[in-house]
């Protein structure tokens, strides 16, 4: 079982453009901030924190209890002009986990209501036993070569995009989650994905649009300990010890 966590910004919109529009600079620094801020808490505890829209943030929260949770809202308003919600659900795939954690979220109220504030509503957290989390580090061949040293910084900016909505709609469909992690790289929470299927995927995106990709797969206990093993497969591959195009680790203890 994975467990995962919304957090979102309480009624951010409105507050942006009150009592007038905020400078678009001040803004970014904030969100920025505050997605930094974010890991670094929850990272203390082996969680992972995905940005997502900025003023919505999906993490992966394996072992991490109530008490966690809460002390990180109450970090985040002691020192910041804006609070934060969350929302926790846990299942067998990310994707559904992510569905529990946002629907448990929104009978709370909206996002940019008034009335909500620093709410934590969960819909259920993972026992230690059923703790599992499966994530596949993903990057594509040859970047640097091919693309970065070669042809205008935005056209390889849109490859690496287009290399990720391929990816986003063939992994959701299997309950897997994608999110772009920096430079040509992307992490995918996977749990019930298998190593044959995702290498069916890359090989389909291979195919259809020219961009090969390969991908470390980590599982563990918690976030932590599976980003990590997922590193370790991916570094596997790009040194040629592992010749196979998905190559898995564990750390399981």
């Amino acid at each position: 079982m994975i467990q995962m966590t919304l957090i979102q910004i309480d009624n951010y919109g409105p507050w942006t453009v009150t009592p007038n529009p905020r400078n678009e600079s001040d803004l970014q620094i904030l969100q920025s901030e505050l997605y930094a801020d974010i890991q670094r808490q929850f990272s203390m505890k082996k969680g992972l924190v995905f940005f997502t829209r900025f003023d919505n943030m999906l993490a992966i929260t394996n072992g991490i209890n109530e008490e966690d949770h809460r002390r990180i809202q109450r970090s985040i308003r002691n020192r910041y002009p804006i609070t934060i919600s969350m929302g926790v659900g846990t299942a067998k795939t990310p994707y559904d986990a992510q569905k529990i954690a946002t629907e448990s979220l929104q009978i709370k109220g909206g996002a940019q209501s008034e009335d909500r504030k620093e709410i934590l509503a969960i819909g259920s957290l993972v026992d230690e036993k059923d703790s599992f989390v499966q994530i596949a580090h993903i990057d594509i061949n040859g970047v640097t070569d091919s693309l970065t040293d070669t042809i205008p910084a935005y056209d390889t900016n849109f490859l690496v995009n287009r290399a990720q909505h391929y990816l986003m709609t063939k992994l959701i469909d299997k309950g897997a989650l994608l999110f772009f992690i920096g430079g040509d790289n992307f992490m995918s929470p996977c749990n019930e994905l298998d190593a044959k299927e995702l290498l069916k995927l890359l090989e389909e995106i291979d195919d259809e649009i020219g961009i090969a990709l390969k991908a470390g797969v980590g599982r563990g206990k918690n976030a932590e300990d599976a980003a990590y093993m997922a590193d370790l497969g991916l570094e596997e591959i790009r040194n040629g010890v592992a010749d196979e195009l998905v190559y898995i680790m564990e750390k399981m203890g």
